[in-house]
């Protein structure tokens, strides 16, 4: 990696917006929450639709083209069609997307992409499903499963599955490549990122070069490029697979220096830095747009591009930030 300075020097540009819009979920996967989870905020803590609104038009003045609404679970959230096809109607947005557990999908895949919504990406940890139900705290694979073939019916594309690598994973190597033969998806085996170990229960690092070591040692794959909205992912081709398998290094191979990522959390507060401690509450600024500016600007030019540079890592679960 490039020291500090080289990547203060070379700054990409910031042009992605991920927004939490709820710190409640569905599930307790094991490296978001502890097992009684993380206890809520109250709803007058919680930014309303419209405010969100307010800061992403702001936000899209100031360049920011894709946004992508996460949670916790965001469809857990009442109305959060309405919100999508609020956020389709922003000027300069030209991607929209959502992550989910895709538990709810069945229920919601068709009227959010009516609504304007361009993408999903859906957690799916495991194939096995005693496995899933461990990692979740009581998930059914089947619900996950119903949603990925949902949103593939409503016509998303693409669709991408994240798989958090936790221990034991690395062995559904085949099952995964089955997943992209029978189905045109995109999977992406995700580095665990430790933010807080308040908030996680497991300690065993699976490197994303040990699962592509086991791929390559059983099955003929090519690099390609990934699909649209792909991020930090190298993507190979499984021969013959409808889909592809992407892998993201975020802890053995860091990529901050690449980051074009903004983060506003459920409570109003803009990160910009996933594991940084600092952040801003910009909540009294939402409806001053010409202040708002200001701030987002000045926390722009101080956005930091080498994590080694934070002196003190975030206190909140990955649930309350989004991911």
């Amino acid at each position: 990696m490039t020291d500090t300075g080289t990547c203060q020097s070379i700054r990409p540009r910031v042009d992605y917006l991920r927004l939490s819009i709820t710190d409640r979920c569905n599930l307790r996967c094991v490296y978001c929450m502890p097992p009684e989870g993380v206890t809520p905020r109250r709803h007058q803590d919680i930014l309303s639709y419209e405010e969100f609104l307010a800061f992403a038009e702001v936000a899209a003045q100031a360049g920011m083209t894709k946004v992508r609404i996460t949670g916790g679970e965001p469809l857990v959230r009442k109305g959060v069609e309405r919100f999508v096809a609020m956020l389709a109607t922003v000027p300069g947005i030209s991607d929209l997307s959502l992550t989910t557990n895709g538990l709810l999908l069945p229920h919601f895949a068709a009227s959010l992409r009516q609504g304007g919504l361009h993408r999903v990406n859906i957690s799916i940890d495991s194939l096995h499903p005693d496995r899933y139900r461990e990692l979740t705290r009581g998930g059914s694979l089947e619900d996950a499963l119903a949603g990925l073939d949902a949103a593939i019916e409503a016509g998303f594309t693409p669709v991408k599955v994240n798989v958090v690598l936790e221990d034991g994973v690395q062995d559904e190597v085949a099952d995964f490549v089955r997943l992209v033969h029978e189905r045109e998806v995109h999977v992406r085996f995700i580095e665990h990122m430790p933010l807080d170990r308040r908030h996680g229960e497991r300690s065993v690092f699976v490197p994303a070069s040990q699962v592509l070591r086991r791929l390559n040692d059983t099955v003929a794959m090519h690099p390609v490029r990934g699909p649209y909205g792909h991020g930090p992912a190298v993507y190979w081709r499984p021969a013959g697979a409808r889909g592809t398998l992407g892998f993201i290094a975020g802890v053995s191979e860091h990529f901050c220096s690449a980051c074009n990522r903004l983060r506003l959390t459920a409570d109003g507060r803009l990160k910009t830095c996933l594991f940084s401690a600092e952040e801003l509450n910009v909540r009294p600024l939402i409806g001053q747009p010409v202040e708002l500016a200001k701030a987002l600007g000045a926390a722009l030019a101080k956005k930091s591009y080498d994590r080694r540079a934070e002196t003190e890592l975030t206190r909140r679960a990955m649930s309350e930030i989004g991911g």
